[in-house]
């Protein structure tokens, strides 16, 4: 968008000048109406152009980005404005009309880590709560460059926003499930869980008890795979979220009868219990600020002891339970869904309804040395991509 926009300081007279109320109201000249309109479509993007302007970049070799001076931030920036293009559910889902999708896709494979990463956060915008963008993201062979970051990426952070990725995409996606099983998801989560960054711990322990809530058959392929040992250990983690949800996940495995009395904890639950006891003596010491913030641990606590034990837990006697002014609980916290909640959609949403009318204007990141191709290059294109399409091997 140029920079000399349009007039708003003037813009700004104009409609106090014309805006007595105590006055009637009159009709605009034309040449008034004119210039009005001219000033607010100055501000609008037109947002599918700028997508398939995007477009074009990310269907450019990098080889020819490099040379006409492009950056890995130049891209990481028209990243970021297409993510804020696709909060929209119809945009999201017009990527794939326009040829948008499969070149984001394909910047999965990137050289640069921060891409890599970025690509991940944009495709779990446009799969978040959106059953269409899911299937033509399948459809696309979109999960196996995403698993494959997950699971075999260098950069921790790839891994993470990947695995963000793939939570969203098989989020009430039957088919998207039971591909992510059928390519051993289960044990690259384990795998995740024993790594050193908390956020890829808290991400995994999430899916893992969205997963087992969903589909109970699972509980006995996660207890033989030994989720339940390494559950335990977290439990006692310095985080309280990954605390949170590796409880969660236990509890979704001991309320699973078909694995015995105590579900499928029944071979763990005499190694359990030292590790409930702890968390009650923690509770137990906590100030009231930090309480209060416990209250879902609180919750979960109580309630796998009492699935395990069929008793309910000390903390009901110590009054810890439900604190004064606190409800008491009907059922166990949801720990996971809150992680799924598309956070840029949810944050348009609120940000929608409270905000005021700005003055301030956004600049669109500039697109560099690229117009619309000519008729004969994309005839080669189109040739050039059969060809790479043919001999790419997606496996992971």
């Amino acid at each position: 968008m140029a920079k000399d926009g349009p007039n708003w300081d003037g813009l700004l007279k104009w409609s106090l000048a014309h805006s007595d109320a105590t006055r009637p109201a009159r009709n605009l000249s034309e040449e008034d109406r004119k210039w009005f309109m001219e000033a607010m479509q100055a501000q609008v993007i037109d947002v599918i152009k700028r997508m398939k302007e995007i477009t074009l970049v990310m269907q450019a070799p990098e080889e020819v980005l490099e040379a006409q001076g492009v950056t890995a931030n130049d891209i990481k920036d028209m990243l970021d404005e297409l993510q804020e293009h696709v909060e929209s559910i119809d945009n999201a889902n017009d990527l794939h009309s326009i040829g948008g999708l499969v070149p984001l896709l394909n910047y999965l494979k990137n050289s640069d880590a921060g891409i890599r990463a970025k690509v991940a956060e944009v495709v779990t915008t446009i799969v978040q709560n959106n059953p269409r963008s899911q299937q033509l993201v399948m459809e696309a062979s979109g999960l196996e460059p995403l698993l494959f970051n997950f699971t075999s990426d260098p950069d921790i952070n790839v891994r993470t926003t990947a695995l963000s990725a793939i939570s969203s995409l098989i989020r009430h996606n039957k088919p998207g499930i039971t591909a992510f099983r059928l390519a051993n998801g289960y044990a690259a989560l384990r795998d995740a869980l024993s790594s050193e960054s908390v956020r890829f711990q808290r991400k995994a322990l999430n899916l893992i008890q969205y997963l087992l809530h969903e589909n109970h058959s699972d509980c006995a392929v996660v207890s033989q795979l030994g989720f339940p040992r390494i559950m335990m250990h977290l439990a006692s983690s310095e985080d309280l979220e990954v605390r949170e949800a590796a409880l969660g996940g236990l509890l979704e495995l001991a309320r699973d009868r078909t694995g015995g009395t105590n579900g499928n904890l029944s071979g763990e639950a005499e190694k359990l219990k030292p590790v409930l006891r702890d968390r009650i003596e923690g509770i137990s010491l906590m100030s009231p600020e930090d309480l209060e913030a416990a209250k879902e641990e609180r919750q979960l606590v109580d309630s796998l002891w009492a699935a395990c034990y069929n008793e309910p837990s000390s903390l009901q006697e110590k009054g810890l339970l439900v604190l004064p002014g606190e409800d008491a609980p009907s059922i166990p916290p949801d720990v996971a869904s809150k992680h799924f909640e598309p956070p840029l959609r949810a944050w348009a949403a609120n940000e929608a309804a409270g905000r005021q009318p700005s003055t301030e204007k956004k600049e669109s990141p500039l697109l560099l040395g690229f117009g619309p191709p000519s008729e004969h290059a994309r005839v080669q294109s189109n040739s050039g991509g059969e060809a790479d399409a043919g001999g790419q091997n997606t496996s992971t």
